[in-house]
């Protein structure tokens, strides 16, 4: 086979080759000559890659890095593979995921934190730059084969919309196919998914077995095998980024039943169980040190006696969990080995995206929702012990408690949010490629960040950097190759500095020295400091752990760090720095688009669009208006609903009858029944809720009517008020997510007759100012 022409890729799209010769008249004339098509390929010997990246996962977790939770897939990669120990994240979600896929430090694309927070400052107003294209656009433009299965949350909020634009998604960012959810979080049970740009429902219901994880590895390996059966020679890049391990903490019970007691003795136990089992496995040194749990996390055994059981079982959930997740991704890997390109992939295998979560409160919680809304205090002791053993089901959406989520970022400081400190960026990870790395089994201890894969990627597949991407000069990449790194133990750490800043929090490393400062607390509700009056703390070269400030030895090693940390934030659109709660979720205040303006919304049947996009009808009274076609034989199904099984409320027609429930967090379901069935024929039914004011989360009357004439009138006695879901949509015409009223199930709700259209309505008593800085801040930062 004649050797490649040079294709000059590093202008991509790769500019078309033209011929130039003789043009005969007749095709069949002898001198007729053209070259034959070729298929664009990367160059000869470009692996495939798959990129593994788990949710909130601390560095004490996993087995593979001496966690409690067992993680056989990971330890046979790492056998036969490299571990990673020094391997950094940016401390939340959105920020490592869009500074992974473009090798540029999260401010730099616009992603200082979560897409919900944005705000028109260039560093976080979650816009990725077109001068800094993603990966995955460089190798589908160099002839790679491209998909994306699972958690999604790069796109702007305001474009999380069925119309779009959707340069933003996957499909829009290099990637061929994608499937799987857009936003913070998802309900293992009932995820709001997207085929492309199109919501699909999932194919199977939980009563039937039904597991996203399980779905998106499915999906993953119907598609590889599809790649590999039909273009052998083409490689592929697959992004595999399961919602697990993120809130809620969602398995069946055989995998979390493996669990049962191991937690019994808690978290400050199993610390130390995690640091001595990390020096037997050599991926912290024999002489680290395991930090002190700081005076905000409450030890185990100040912990009420009869809430014990509680968070032993939150914990044994959530190792059920990474476990399954664990297995899943190993299906995945199997699916690649069995069609005999195991050898030939670069796998990295990232163990989180953060820190563990420390956003479950204190004591942890049965439905995350009553906390995000601000009203924690309804799941008592007993409430949580009577709902035991309900904890990872289809009817929780659980979350563990906060001394949890530090025990799992053992050996370390703090978690997930915290980017001062490693527990909230140290990040455990594994890189599998048997024909690449002649080491097996090795630990690899040099310094490296998230942004360093993109630059190793293109250096494996021997594709240089590119300069123009669809007409656009590009920016350098941020990142620096690792594949020194990975094929010879000994090689000097290349990756010299590196800042870390996440809402106030921030860090920088400079050769092996750390300063950082704690800005704030994840849970807490307290107003952080002014920036000038926070503390900063100085590490050693030789302080694995972080446990010995040395501030008072030397302040003059501080003050250089200080100025380092300075020039970097100026370099890479870090400052102004923004601490703002409420005023960053305000897009008024924030300056960023919002969707929904004004008191009125038409809504049409078959719609499905997320909380964000539809008008806020919490603490004030509105209405509900619907124009029906009711068949001969009566109506049943939804016509509207939003939220679901953990809080909402449901407009929809049973046994004839026009319905209302409100749905108090799965606690309490108030429902309004008619007093005859809605007539067939066309009629206008209507539901009017009065709230009944004076504060946040009262109740109201609700009155139902066909034709306007009264039909029904009922009772809601407290209602949610700042979120009902962190992932249901709200749905015209059926309910695709769990049922948000116990009248119907998970699926056969949809309305038997015809829907015109829906309309919702504000009244005129707005007590939406009664909302805090504090409520609004708390609900956004679910949704990460």
């Amino acid at each position: 086979m004649a050797p490649e022409k040079h294709l000059a890729r590093e202008q991509l799209p790769i500019p078309d080759v033209k011929h130039v010769g003789l043009t005969t008249y007749d095709a069949k004339d002898p001198n007729t000559s053209y070259p034959p098509i070729r298929e664009l390929r990367p160059p000869k010997g470009a692996p495939n890659v798959l990129i593994v990246l788990i949710d909130d996962v601390g560095f004490g977790a996993s087995s593979a890095f001496g966690g409690p939770c067992n993680t056989p897939v990971a330890e046979r990669l790492a056998a036969n593979g490299l571990k990673l120990n020094r391997f950094h994240t940016t401390a939340l979600c959105s920020p490592t995921r869009q500074a992974m896929l473009t090798g540029r430090n999260h401010h730099s694309v616009g992603m200082g934190a979560i897409t919900e927070m944005a705000t028109s400052a260039p560093g976080n107003n979650s816009i990725r730059p077109k001068d800094k294209a993603p990966i995955a656009e460089t190798l589908k433009l160099n002839g790679y084969s491209t998909a994306q299965f699972g958690k999604c949350h790069e796109v702007p909020g305001w474009e999380v919309t069925p119309v779009g634009p959707f340069h933003q998604w996957p499909t829009g960012s290099g990637f061929e196919h994608f499937y799987g959810f857009v936003g913070g979080e998802a309900n293992q049970y009932y995820p709001g998914l997207y085929e492309g740009t199109t919501a699909v429902e999932p194919p199977k219901s939980p009563e039937e077995g039904y597991s996203l994880t399980e779905d998106l590895a499915d999906r993953a390996i119907t598609w590889v095998r599809q790649q590999k059966a039909l273009m052998p020679d083409k490689p592929f890049f697959m992004y595999f980024a399961p919602g697990a391990t993120h809130a809620p903490h969602q398995v069946s019970k055989e995998w979390s039943d493996k669990y049962r007691g191991r937690f019994d003795d808690g978290w400050d136990a199993l610390r130390e169980r995690t640091i001595e089992a990390q020096k037997k496995l050599g991926v912290v040194p024999q002489d680290a040190e395991l930090t002190r749990r700081h005076d905000e996390i409450p030890a185990w055994d100040d912990m009420p006696d009869e809430l014990k059981p509680v968070l032993a079982r939150q914990m044994e959930i959530y190792a059920g969990f990474l476990e399954q997740t664990d297995h899943e991704i190993g299906r995945v890997v199997d699916a690649i080995d069995d069609l005999g390109f195991l050898d030939d992939t670069l796998i990295y295998y990232i163990i989180g995206d953060n820190g563990a979560s420390a956003e479950g409160t204190l004591n942890g919680c049965f439905n995350e929702m009553t906390t995000l809304n601000g009203m924690p205090g309804i799941e008592t002791p007993e409430f949580l012990l009577s709902k035991i053993d309900e904890f990872g089901t289809p009817t929780a959406y659980n979350h563990y408690a906060v001394g949890w989520a530090h025990g799992l970022c053992a050996p370390y400081q703090w978690t997930k949010q915290v980017a001062s400190h490693w527990g909230g960026t140290r990040n455990g990870t594994i890189v599998h490629w048997p024909n690449g790395f002649a080491d097996k089994g090795a630990v690899r201890s040099q310094f490296h960040h998230v942004i360093d894969v993109a630059p190793t990627i293109l250096e494996a597949a021997g594709l240089p950097a590119p300069t123009s991407v669809n007409g656009i000069a590009q920016a350098p990449l941020e990142g620096v190759s690792m594949i020194d790194t990975l094929r010879e133990a000994a090689t000097p750490e290349s990756h010299h500095v590196q800042y870390f800043e996440m809402m106030g929090n921030r860090g920088i490393y400079f050769q092996g020295w750390t300063a950082m400062t704690k800005h704030r607390t994840p849970w807490s509700a307290d107003a952080p400091p002014p920036f000038d009056d926070d503390v900063w703390e100085l590490y050693g070269p030789d302080d694995w752990t972080q446990s010995h400030n040395l501030v008072e030895q030397h302040p003059e090693k501080l003050a250089e760090l200080q100025r380092l940390w300075l020039i970097e934030a100026v370099k890479y659109n870090v400052v102004p720095l923004d601490d703002r709660g409420f005023e960053r979720i305000n897009p008024d205040i924030a300056g960023r688009p919002q969707l929904i303006r004004g008191n009125t919304q038409l809504l049409f049947s078959g719609m499905r669009v997320s909380e964000w996009c539809v008008l806020t009808l919490k603490n004030k009274s509105y209405s509900v208006t619907a124009n029906l076609v009711v068949p001969e034989g009566g109506a049943n199904g939804v016509i509207i609903t939003q939220g679901g099984s953990v809080g909402g409320w449901s407009l929809y027609a049973h046994d004839g009858k026009l319905k209302y429930c409100f749905n108090f967090f799965g606690i309490e379901h108030y429902i309004t029944t008619a007093d005859r069935p809605i007539p067939a024929g066309k009629h206008q039914v209507r539901m009017e809720f009065a709230y009944d004011g004076g504060g946040l989360a009262k109740g109201g009357d609700v009155t139902l009517y066909y034709d306007g004439e009264a039909v029904g009138t009922g009772r809601v006695e407290q209602t949610i008020p700042m979120g009902y879901s962190a992932d249901e949509a709200c749905d015209v015409g059926s309910d695709t997510g769990s049922p948000a009223s116990p009248d119907y199930g998970p699926t056969g709700n949809r309305f038997t007759g015809e829907i015109e259209w829906v309309q919702l309505d504000i009244g005129e008593d707005n007590h939406d100012h009664l909302i805090t800085a504090e409520d609004r801040y708390n609900l956004a930062m679910a949704r990460q």
